[in-house]
């Protein structure tokens, strides 16, 4: 009979490969302008730190006032995971949604960059869609179960 190894093992074995793989990422990145790579992380930290976070906090603490004010605080999720969804798609794909590389990314790919902005617009609305939907259902089944338990009216 085959003996596992232990999960510890396993994580620990799974953390030295992706240590492994973010070395060799980092030596192949910073070996052409390993100034600019540094200029560029320690810029994207500090906006994202001391502009980004903010921003963001203000703005879900505003939803959270609204939600909580109605008495619905626990609705939150149903506006901050596709928001949080459409964040990151909108920070991955920010200069093609923008159309600021448009030429370098058809000379690069050899496509357009027309339809970024359409598409994430498209993407946001059907992840919002969604969560409404979701929200939806979730009230749907929460409204049956309260008719159920409650009991017969007596005439």
């Amino acid at each position: 009979m085959r003996r596992k190894a232990p999960r510890g093992t396993m994580q620990l074995l799974l953390l030295a490969c992706s240590f492994a793989l973010a070395g060799y990422a980092g030596v192949r990145l910073l070996a052409d302008d390993w100034l600019g790579v540094a200029l560029w992380f320690v810029g994207a930290a500090l906006l994202h730190d001391l502009v980004l976070v903010p921003l963001y906090a203000a703005a879900d603490r505003g939803l959270v006032r609204v939600f909580g004010a109605a008495g619905h605080r626990d609705r939150t999720m149903y506006v901050r995971v596709p928001a949080a969804l459409s964040a990151l798609l909108l920070l991955v794909w920010f200069p093609l949604i923008g159309g600021q590389t448009d030429r370098r990314y058809r000379m690069a790919t050899g496509l357009s960059a027309d339809g970024f902005l359409a598409r994430w617009l498209l993407i946001t609305a059907v992840l919002f869609a969604g969560s409404a939907l979701l929200f939806l259902l979730r009230l749907r089944s929460r409204l049956r179960r309260a008719t159920k338990e409650r009991p017969p009216v007596a005439h």
